[in-house]
């Protein structure tokens, strides 16, 4: 049996699923171009030099091809995600888990295929030739070097009573178990990486109005986020 906040999240989940479904696919492609042109005046953005950008499935979220592409024609080092078996053997480690794998070029980034669900994933032949953010062989790992930015996908946000960008997963766990294992590794007193800056892209119809079951839940493996860039253009960052 389903706990409760496990139960709440999937209600919540089938709610803004359903409500995403009735976006327009010009809709979303709006929402997209206004992200993208926000995020060319983010700081956090225009600093980064290593830079996470999650790559996007066919419908029901923004699009970030273009974002891929301009962090490249920047000159940014571009990480995307990559699932595996989990190398931890460790309680409560699911059996997959999400890595951030270098992307070399446009050349690289056009060349991935399309894996089930419509989304250009990294071939796991050519994963040992490239630089890996947590796992893989020592020479190709990033063991001081961590990331600037990290740009997010999510079903829904909102914001706690402080303001801080509260993010519901599709469920698998993989974005907040990367991001606690990333930050334990980072914590390292050695280690002099500047932190890492995660926020989310949404469309208008993933924000949640905050009334009666539109705010997400939160337990305790779950990461508020820095910030929040919406698909009318809005930042809206978290306080501290």
């Amino acid at each position: 049996m389903a706990s409760p906040l496990t139960a709440a999240k999937q209600q919540l989940r089938s709610l803004v699923k359903q409500r995403l479904s009735s976006v327009p696919a010009e809709s979303i492609t709006a929402q997209s171009r206004k992200i993208f042109e926000s995020l060319k005046s983010l700081e956090p953005y225009l600093d980064a030099k290593r830079i996470s950008i999650y790559l996007s499935m066919p419908s029901g979220e923004i699009q970030t091809d273009a974002i891929v592409r301009h962090a490249l024609a920047s000159g940014k080092q571009v990480f995307v995600p990559y699932l595996h078996a989990s190398p931890l053997d460790a309680p409560n480690t699911p059996a997959r888990v999400m890595d951030m794998v270098h992307l070399k070029d446009v050349q690289d980034y056009e060349s991935l295929k399309l894996d089930r669900w419509g989304i250009p994933s990294i071939d796991p032949a050519t994963v040992h030739e490239r630089e890996r953010i947590l796992d893989g062989p020592d020479a190709q790992r990033s063991d001081q070097a961590g990331l600037d930015l990290m740009l997010l996908p999510g079903v829904a946000f909102d914001f706690d009573e402080s303001g801080a960008v509260r993010r519901l997963g599709h469920g698998r766990g993989f974005y907040d178990f990367f991001m606690n294992r990333y930050s334990a590794k980072m914590m390292s007193p050695d280690n002099e990486a500047r932190p890492t800056q995660f926020f989310g892209l949404a469309l208008i119809e993933q924000l949640l109005s905050g009334g009666p079951g539109e705010q997400v839940p939160m337990g305790q493996y779950d990461r508020r986020l820095h910030g929040l860039v919406l698909g009318n253009g809005q930042i809206k960052e978290s306080p501290g």
